[in-house]
């Protein structure tokens, strides 16, 4: 008896690209702007002859379409199944993706992006419910909470999951008096994808979005996995501020402090207290004075600080600890 055809596996990689620009943490994409056709993050192939290493392939495909020069790389996870089904009978191949997470520092000039069909966005375009610098998003109580109560009573448990509806909700939305952890991105995500709040659980057929028929849009939906992929990149970024310097590889050579606190709080996704981030930055000793003053914030001028790179010899994990909200 002759063994079933099966579909061919492709491996793929796909870039969490980010950037910061006016205090806004901004992702690369592709595609169309209308809403009617999903955008996505790079995509391009591992061809493994021509590339010795993921990591290689992933920055040849960047400045290839982009002409973007990447710093900070960090492979996040492997993504092989949510919108990368495969049915009964397909012969194109399982695209599987290894997902990457890169920081760079926007382009002086955006026509390479542009004759690639690529551009920056704001990532809280696609969670709007991640952003708190401005307070408690109102989204969250008028919109997805009571909807998320609402499922949790009846939902029964998924297979392979520890924790039940309702505790998933406590643990990543704060609900019932838990704190909000800004690092539960991809929590909050899966969440939503589970209750069927989100379009991309309408398109991969799930049963509770298409119990609900037609959704509120909740953040702009992205093509295949890719808002699962740049919700891990949202949720390592967020931890790795506090025990890498990561953050300076977004700024100039020469920064503020206020501009270094407004980085940290775009990527965060929250408010700091202006005071004890400046002496949690003292203390740290991840910054030194440059010895020159900025006159670009229109008033006092201000001291210019540059990365201290020495912290990286003196102790294993120089990072910004802010602490909970």
């Amino acid at each position: 008896m002759a063994a079933p055809t099966r579909a061919p596996i492709e491996i793929g990689l796909t870039a969490a690209i980010v950037a910061i620009d006016d205090d806004a943490p901004q992702i690369l994409v592709a595609g169309s702007r209308s809403d009617e056709a999903p955008i996505g993050l790079p995509t391009g192939p591992f061809d493994p002859v021509a590339h010795r290493t993921f990591e290689i392939a992933l920055r040849t495909f960047v400045a290839e379409q982009t002409a973007l020069s990447i710093g900070y790389v960090e492979q996040l996870y492997t993504f092989g199944d949510r919108g990368r089904h495969v049915r009964a009978g397909d012969t194109d191949p399982r695209v599987v993706s290894v997902g990457y997470l890169a920081l760079t520092r926007l382009p002086e000039e955006d026509k390479a992006l542009k004759a690639a069909g690529a551009r920056f966005e704001p990532w809280y375009r696609f969670f709007p419910w991640e952003d708190w610098r401005g307070g408690r998003p109102t989204i969250l109580d008028a919109t997805i909470l009571p909807a998320l109560v609402a499922w949790a009573k009846k939902a029964p448990r998924e297979a392979g999951r520890a924790l039940g509806a309702r505790d998933r909700l406590r643990f990543s939305f704060g609900t019932e008096g838990s704190p909000w952890d800004e690092e539960k991105v991809l929590e909050r995500y899966e969440l939503l994808y589970s209750a069927g709040l989100i379009e991309e659980a309408l398109r991969d057929g799930r049963e509770t979005a298409r119990a609900r028929g037609k959704l509120e849009p909740l953040g702009q939906a992205m093509r295949l996995d890719h808002r699962r992929i740049l919700a891990t990149a949202i949720a390592r970024l967020r931890a790795k501020l506090k025990y890498r310097p990561v953050v300076f590889e977004l700024m100039a050579a020469e920064f503020t402090l206020t501009e270094l606190q407004r980085t940290v709080e775009a990527i965060s996704g929250r408010h700091l207290h202006k005071q004890n981030f400046r002496r949690l930055v003292e203390g740290t000793a991840l910054v030194e004075p440059s010895g020159e003053m900025s006159t670009a914030t229109g008033g006092r001028p201000a001291a210019l600080f540059r990365f201290r790179r020495e912290v990286l010899a003196e102790r294993p994990a120089p990072g910004l600890r802010f602490g909970g909200r």
